[in-house]
C-alpha cells in the first residue's frame, strides 16, 4: 500500500486537474440537448479508464446514452469487484442562484472545506466520487498492486432514473458477473466522523396536471365562478398531509417495516445538532412526522414532497389570466417494504379521487426505485469498515440514508451479490442545488481508503 499512496501523493494535481476538466462538460441528462455532452463526457470516461489501464474498454449503446464498460482481470480465481458510478449530472437551474458558473469549476475555501472545495455542477454528485475510483485504480495498475479483479460500469442515465441500465445488466449479466458491487454516490456524516451508507429509501416520482376550462380566462371575468386549476393543485397536495405530517394516502403505509426501538436509539447517537442544522438552512424550526426525530424522518420513514410546481402567467409584471392548466412533479421516499409500483398506483388513484367537480387530472409516473438495507456482517462492510478506518483513524458508523439509489436492489436481484456504498461526500455539499461543491480533503480521501477496501477485501475472502 505504500507505493500506492505516495503515487497518490505524487499525482494529486494531475487528479484534480482531470476532474475539473470532466467537470467542465454540461452532461445533464435530462435534457435532449445536451447529448453530445453527454456523450463527449462518457468518450472522456473511457479514455481515462483506458489510459489507468483497463482493458476491453467500450461503450455500451442504449436507447438513451451510453454505458461505459472496461475491466482488468488478474485471475479470474480471485474475486471480482463490480465499481459502479455515473457521469451525467442534475440540471443547473436555477443559474441565479449560482456563486459562479455551474460549469466553469472553481476552488474556494469554506467553514466545513478549510483546504478548500471544488463548486461546479457534478463536482460530488457522482463526477467527483466516480472519478476517485478510476484514480484509485489507476494508482494501483501503475504500482503493480491490484490484488483482484476489477470491472466499471458508468452509466450516463442515473439522474433521470437509470431506465437502460437494468436492461444492460441482464443483456450483459455474464460479462458483468463479479462479487460485489463498489459504488461511491453517498456521504459520510463529516470528515472527522467517518460512515458507511447501510440503507436507502425508495422513490416514486410522478407528474400532475389538473385542468379546469379549456383555455386561460379572464381573471375578473371569469374568477369566482370557475375552478382554478392552480387554487384546486394546491388544495389537493396541502391534504396530502395529516396534522401529524403522516402521509394521507390510504393503505401508504401498509407495508411499512418497523424499525425497532434499539436501532432508532443507536441511530439517534450518531453526532447531530439540530440548532446546528436550523443555523445552516437558516430556518427557524423543523417539520416532519409527529413523533420521530430528525435524523428518522430522514431515513427510516417515507416521505411526500412537491418538487415544482407551475401554471397560468410567471413572467415579469402582470398577467390576470385564470389558468387552464396547473402542474406539479412530486416525488415520494420509500421505505422497506414499500413497493415504487403500489404506491404509485395508490396515489394515482387518491389522487383522481380528491379531485373535485370542475376538472380533470392526469397523473403521468416517471421513474421508481426499491428501497434497501445492507448488512454489517459480511466480508465487504468489514472491507469497507476497516478501510476507513485506516484512512481516517477511527471506525467508521453505520449510517442509513433518505437519498434513494434505486440500481442498489436491482444490481442484488440480477447479480445476486451486495453492494458496498463507500461514500465521501457531505450532505452540506449542496448536491442537486446551486453551488454544488465537493470538498478537496473528500476527493483524495476517497482515491485513498479504496484501495485499502480492495486489500481488506481480498483477505477478508480467502
Amino acid at each position: 500500500m505504500k507505493a500506492v499512496q505516495d503515487y497518490i501523493k505524487s499525482n494529486k494535481k494531475k487528479f484534480l486537474d482531470e476532474l475539473i476538466e470532466v467537470l467542465e462538460i454540461p452532461s445533464i441528462s435530462a435534457d435532449s440537448k445536451y447529448n453530445k455532452d453527454v456523450r463527449k463526457t462518457a468518450k472522456f470516461v473511457a479514455s481515462k479508464l483506458k489510459s489507468a489501464g483497463a482493458k476491453k474498454v467500450k461503450l455500451y449503446e442504449t436507447e438513451g446514452h451510453p454505458i461505459v464498460y472496461g475491466e482488468k482481470v488478474v485471475d479470474k480465481s480471485l474475486p471480482t469487484i463490480l465499481v459502479y458510478g455515473h457521469y451525467d449530472v442534475q440540471p443547473p437551474d436555477p443559474l441565479e442562484l449560482w456563486d459562479s458558473p455551474p460549469f466553469k469549476p472553481v476552488i474556494k475555501k469554506t467553514k466545513l472545506h478549510p483546504k478548500g472545495a471544488i463548486f461546479a455542477r457534478g463536482a460530488c454528485d457522482d463526477k467527483g466520487q466516480m472519478y476517485m475510483h478510476l484514480k484509485a485504480f489507476e494508482s494501483m495498475i501503475a504500482t503493480d498492486s491490484l490484488p483482484c479483479n476489477v470491472k466499471f460500469m458508468i452509466e450516463g442515465e442515473e439522474e433521470v432514473g437509470s431506465d437502460n441500465l437494468g436492461i444492460f445488466c441482464k443483456e450483459y449479466k455474464k460479462m458483468l458477473a463479479c462479487d460485489v458491487v463498489l459504488l461511491s454516490d453517498t456521504s459520510i456524516i463529516a470528515n472527522n466522523v467517518p460512515s458507511i451508507t447501510t440503507g436507502l429509501r425508495g422513490l416514486s416520482y410522478l407528474e400532475v396536471e389538473v385542468t379546469g376550462p379549456n383555455r386561460d380566462l379572464h381573471s375578473g371575468v371569469y374568477g369566482g365562478a370557475v375552478a382554478n386549476p392552480c387554487n384546486i393543485l394546491c388544495d389537493m397536495i396541502a391534504s396530502m398531509h395529516d396534522k401529524n405530517g403522516k402521509v394521507a394516502i390510504p393503505g401508504f403505509y401498509k407495508d411499512v417495516k418497523t424499525v425497532s426501538a434499539k436501532e432508532r436509539k443507536e441511530m439517534n447517537k450518531a453526532p447531530f445538532s439540530l440548532n446546528q442544522y436550523k443555523k445552516d438552512l437558516k430556518i427557524k424550526d423543523v417539520k416532519g412526522e409527529k413523533g420521530y426525530t430528525t435524523l428518522e424522518r430522514t431515513s427510516i420513514r417515507p416521505t411526500l414532497d412537491v418538487n415544482g410546481m407551475w401554471g397560468g402567467y410567471t413572467g415579469e409584471g402582470a398577467k390576470t389570466v385564470l389558468p387552464s392548466k396547473a402542474f406539479a412533479k412530486i416525488s415520494m421516499r420509500l421505505v422497506p417494504n414499500q413497493d415504487s409500483a403500489t404506491i404509485t398506483k395508490l396515489f394515482t388513484k387518491h389522487f383522481k379521487k380528491i379531485a373535485p367537480p370542475g376538472v380533470t387530472v392526469k397523473v403521468k409516473p416517471h421513474h421508481g426505485g426499491t428501497p434497501a438495507v445492507t448488512p454489517t456482517n459480511t466480508p465487504e462492510y468489514k472491507a469497507a469498515a476497516l478501510a476507513m478506518e485506516k484512512t481516517f483513524g477511527k471506525k467508521p458508523l453505520p449510517q442509513r440514508s433518505g437519498g434513494s439509489i434505486p440500481i442498489v436492489a436491482l444490481f442484488e436481484k440480477v447479480f445476486g451479490v451486495k453492494s458496498v456504498l463507500l461514500g465521501f461526500g457531505l450532505d452540506s455539499d449542496d448536491i442537486h442545488s446551486p453551488n454544488e461543491h465537493f470538498g478537496l480533503f473528500n476527493f483524495y480521501r476517497g482515491i485513498e481508503t479504496i484501495p485499502y477496501f480492495y486489500k481488506y477485501y481480498c483477505e477478508l475472502k480467502k
